[in-house]
């Protein structure tokens, strides 16, 4: 996209981004400041929990009601229909439970804010499906239309146009190996068996081996208080806790800020594990 586009709003006239993500119960809200630590914008993707939970709820009730249904069938049915019967009524249960709390579910989108007041929401990130095996697929909107399509595929994060032109994909490092995680469980104190681990990424335009951002994590075990000494304490504090989307390899701007940030959400929100 255009440089100009990025830089419409002049809170997106930046390289750097530092999320900060604050989890409770019923919403996942996220902090983003510059790189001197000052907010510039709001995030929030609510849980739903309770609304979530009834749906499930309630597809296990109306699964097991044509279940059992389908069961008393099962006693009054000749010998030669028993048993079709009853993997039939197995087979309802699932299905049933499975299309009724889908359908109830409601979907966790994520608005991107001015600030806190939430008077002005700038940027939405739409979950496209409830459910869907092997990936996961979203779409960013502004005011005026679709951004981009996101499409998550195991640990990588492809971007695309409107138009399906591949923008940019997000590739997925992991910063924990097999051996140091099996080392980590057998000899490392509890504390450190539980600690949270995450995926780094690498920015690549389009389909091409050109990096044009990164987005690492941090936290009080992983980060060099070499890094932070002389930095202001309120980002200090957000970096041992928060993640950094650097897109300062991408002077022209060739990736939209709006994009960038909402792609940076994303990968945060489904990148971080822990090891249990």
């Amino acid at each position: 996209m255009e440089r100009s586009k990025s830089l419409s709003d002049s809170v997106f006239n930046r390289d750097k981004f530092l999320l900060s993500r604050k989890k409770v119960l019923t919403i996942s809200e996220y902090d983003v400041f510059d790189e001197h630590g000052n907010p510039i914008l709001y995030i929030e993707r609510p849980a739903h929990f309770l609304r979530n939970l009834g749906s499930a709820l309630t597809g296990v009730i109306a699964g097991i009601t044509v279940a059992i249904l389908l069961f008393m069938l099962v006693g009054v049915a000749s010998e030669s229909l028993k048993g079709f019967l009853f993997l039939f009524a197995l087979l309802s249960w699932f299905v049933v439970t499975f299309t009724v709390s889908n359908l109830l579910h409601k979907k966790r989108h994520v608005t991107i804010y001015r600030d806190k007041s939430k008077q002005e929401p700038l940027l939405k990130v739409l979950q496209d499906k409830n459910v869907e095996f092997m990936t996961a697929t979203f779409t960013l909107r502004d005011t005026n239309g679709v951004l981009a399509k996101f499409r998550k595929n195991n640990i990588n994060w492809y971007c695309y146009s409107p138009d399906g032109f591949l923008l940019c994909v997000a590739k997925g490092i992991r910063e924990d190996s097999i051996t140091p995680d099996l080392l980590r469980r057998v000899l490392f104190s509890p504390e450190e068996r539980f600690r949270k681990y995450y995926l780094n990424f690498i920015i690549f335009q389009g389909n091409s081996d050109r990096v044009i951002g990164e987005f690492n994590h941090y936290d009080s075990g992983l980060l060099d208080p070499d890094l932070i000494a002389d930095l202001d304490r309120r980002i200090a504090i957000a970096y041992l806790s928060s993640m950094m989307l650097d897109m300062s390899a991408d002077q022209q701007h060739s990736l939209d800020r709006r994009i960038a940030i909402a792609l940076g959400v994303m990968l945060y929100f489904h990148s971080r594990s822990t090891l249990k």
